[in-house]
């Protein structure tokens, strides 16, 4: 996503010199992880050679951190701006924490479920824009799913819910409330006509407000409730949140984590919720949100805020569940190498951003 912020650099531009295993960090080495060597992890450290020397020559725009874990250690760990200390913007990433933060409610009863009403939990919003009895049905799946029927696409600059037009107003969940239901003129597929029965449409807008939904449901701020169930558990310390005008926390985008902390959240999934063995996250909403629900591409589909794609390593192709945000950002999760992978990236707003992640895993990263 797009925040209407300055990216906060913390520390010098350092490229490291490949050697065999992690590099050495100033994070803690009470941290959470053991760190084991690129070969015993099964790694080819002659691709990852080549991955460095590619991204130092300016072949990779703008890559800040490499963090690999593989069968529940740390094999790879590289900083090519800051180091292991640096928060990371990650951008819309953050969406699929808030569909973590979302699972745990529900766990805890807090939320009745993803079929649990959005707009019965915001009647001091009353009233609303475009009144229309199938917004009140507006679920918080179809939030997870990004296939309200509210008008709301962040890759149409026109669109009356392009998160653009949310930042430049007070009251963001109102934005979201407000908003018409969208039309599907004949080359737009309609719900019924779509995979999973749901037409996807991105939108940052409802996930902002699907954290206003938590915070109503929880009776604690957002911020406040990630902290207690699900960063303390994990041994995350350090955090910052973005906030809207009115003091709600961004579940959309813009959270500033460690890459080492990023990586515990995607290794949390790939253990079926688990970490050090306490099950923070129950494994059956790992299962439902990384099971597909809507399509997006011929290559792509939707879980509850997870992108699934399959990946090629040479000639074979590993399917991966992952994070993404603006810039080329990844946290992936491949369950058939017991593997997780943080890429992130500043290159915001830039063609390609994605497309270039994609090919340091591809290239160099997955096993060929």
């Amino acid at each position: 996503m797009k925040l209407a912020t300055i990216l906060l650099l913390l520390g010098a531009t350092l490229v490291l010199p490949y050697s065999e295993g992690c590099t050495q960090s100033s994070a803690s080495a009470t941290d959470g992880w053991t760190a084991v060597e690129l070969g015993s992890a099964g790694l080819d450290s002659v691709a990852f050679a080549r991955m460095e020397q590619a991204i130092a020559a300016g072949e990779f725009k703008k890559i800040t951190s490499i963090v690999i874990a593989r069968h529940g250690k740390l094999a790879y760990e590289k900083y090519f701006e800051g180091d292991a200390a640096t928060l990371r913007d990650t951008r819309s990433a953050t969406k699929t924490i808030t569909s973590m933060v979302t699972g745990i409610a529900i766990d805890q009863r807090a939320l009745p479920g993803p079929d649990a009403k959005v707009f019965s939990y915001f009647p001091e919003k009353q009233p609303l824009a475009n009144p229309d009895p199938r917004k009140d049905a507006t679920t918080v799946e179809d939030i997870l799913t990004m296939s309200s029927l509210l008008e709301c696409d962040d890759w149409n600059q026109y669109s009356r819910g392009n998160e653009e037009r949310m930042y430049v107003i007070e009251d963001w969940v109102k934005f979201f409330l407000d908003l018409p239901v969208k039309g599907f003129p004949p080359w737009v597929t309609k719900p019924q006509d779509s995979p999973y029965g749901r037409s996807f449409s991105y939108c940052t807008a409802g996930v902002t407000t699907l954290g206003g939904v938590l915070e109503k449901a929880l009776k604690t701020k957002l911020a406040d409730f990630a902290a207690a169930s699900l960063f303390t558990p994990l041994g995350i310390q350090h955090v910052q949140w973005a906030y809207s005008p009115l003091g709600l926390a961004q579940g959309g985008g813009g959270l500033r984590l460690r890459s080492r902390d990023l990586l515990k959240l995607a290794q949390l999934y790939l253990d079926q919720g688990l970490w050090n063995g306490k099950q923070v996250v129950s494994e059956k909403w790992v299962k439902v949100s990384t099971t597909p629900h809507a399509q997006i591409d011929d290559d792509t589909r939707y879980g509850y805020l997870w992108w699934l794609k399959d990946f090629k390593g040479g000639a074979h192709s590993y399917s991966a569940y992952y994070m993404s945000g603006n810039g080329g950002n990844k946290v992936a999760v491949f369950p058939a190498l017991d593997m997780t992978v943080v890429i992130t990236s500043t290159n915001y707003n830039t063609g390609g951003m994605h497309e270039q992640t994609d090919r340091l895993l591809t290239d160099y990263i997955l096993p060929k």
